[in-house]
């Protein structure tokens, strides 16, 4: 089974990084590379399931305690100090290609994320510190174009496509201290939810949409490099172009994510077909008044294991860890220790 893919890579999840309390330590996996979609025209549904349990506070390359950053603020400082946020995603997709050499996909998302944080708070941290918060619904829609007529094999392709704002987004207004944004998620418990109306609200970075109308490119390449290995390379640049909060007080746009992808897969068995990727994302800082702006940005290399099983033609079955082998964040940020993927793809 060779590889007649796409670059959607990260683009499966919810407004991918800029919605994760770690800006660039969200699911990169290249699902795609994973299933192996072939380039017959034919409609083709999917659906995702990514795990990612955020618990490890980070700065730059190493790990950092939650004392040592609430003495931020016994110093003085005003520095959020997470605890964790465990997001779980489920993704639906639907392609249509009318023939092997174009195709269009749809890809919603759903968000169901729990987060707690001490907020600002200074050393001794205590439990009565602690603030928490459920965000679930739908995140931002995806509509990605692939061309990939350009070679006879149909083993390199080019993207564009667009991120639109259909998640619940929104945050303060510093200005007249409304709300703004539409059905932004407050805390449910601790001293940040017992604050007023706008300022018990969870951060702009982990509403389940961002606001942002953003421009997805990309590009792919595979190729057989001997009888039963197939490696590809793939590269996903997102960068926001319009913004629902652009208000006096109250603007927020996530920062560009590039997205670089590659591996090879063991297709002596076209049933079952191990495969290891090499996954890196890069993200600038957020901007805007309601933007985490110095614990935004970074970058991340995940090493990720995986197979995927085919039990009848047209059909995929995948699943993956990603293990994160360097990170180096800006500010201070919660990260992963791992993250897990699996997805079925079905052709009709």
């Amino acid at each position: 089974m060779k590889l007649h893919s796409s670059l959607i890579a990260a683009s499966l999840l919810v407004g991918t990084a800029p919605v994760f309390a770690c800006a660039t330590c969200g699911c990169s996996l290249s699902s795609d590379a994973a299933t192996g979609y072939s380039a017959e025209p034919g409609w083709r549904a999917s659906l995702q399931f990514d795990d990612i349990d955020q618990k490890q506070l980070r700065s730059g390359t190493g790990t950092v305690s939650p004392s040592t950053v609430a003495a931020i603020n016994n110093a003085g400082g005003d520095q959020e100090v997470e605890r964790d946020t465990v997001n779980r995603y489920f993704t639906f997709g639907l392609t249509y290609s009318p023939n092997a050499d174009w195709g269009v996909r749809l890809l919603v998302p759903y968000v169901d994320r729990d987060h707690s944080t001490y907020g600002s708070s200074s050393n001794p941290l205590t439990p009565d510190d602690l603030s928490s918060a459920k965000i679930n619904g739908l995140g931002d829609v995806r509509v990605i174009g692939t061309w990939q007529g350009l070679l006879e094999g149909k083993n390199l392709g080019f993207q564009f496509g667009l991120k639109l704002p259909t998640g619940r987004f929104g945050g303060p207004n510093a200005d007249d201290d409304g709300v703004v944004g539409r059905n932004p998620t407050p805390f449910r418990s601790g001293p940040l939810s017992q604050q007023a109306s706008p300022d018990n609200l969870v951060d702009t970075s982990l509403q389940p949409g961002t606001g942002t109308t953003d421009v997805i490119i990309g590009a792919f390449f595979h190729h057989a490099i001997s009888e039963n290995f197939d490696a590809f390379a793939s590269a996903q640049y997102q960068a926001a172009v319009a913004e629902r909060l652009h208000q006096d007080g109250a603007d927020f746009r996530p920062g560009n994510t590039t997205f670089v992808s590659f591996g090879a897969r063991y297709e002596a068995d076209p049933t079952l077909i191990p495969q290891v990727q090499v996954n890196i994302s890069h993200k600038s800082a957020d901007t805007g008044a309601l933007a985490d702006n110095p614990d935004s940005a970074g970058t991340v290399i995940y090493l990720s294991p995986g197979a995927t099983w085919s039990p009848m033609p047209r059909t995929q079955l995948f699943a993956f860890a990603q293990l994160p082998v360097h990170y180096n964040l800006i500010g201070y940020q919660l990260a992963p220790r791992w993250t897990a993927s699996a997805g079925v793809s079905v052709g009709f």
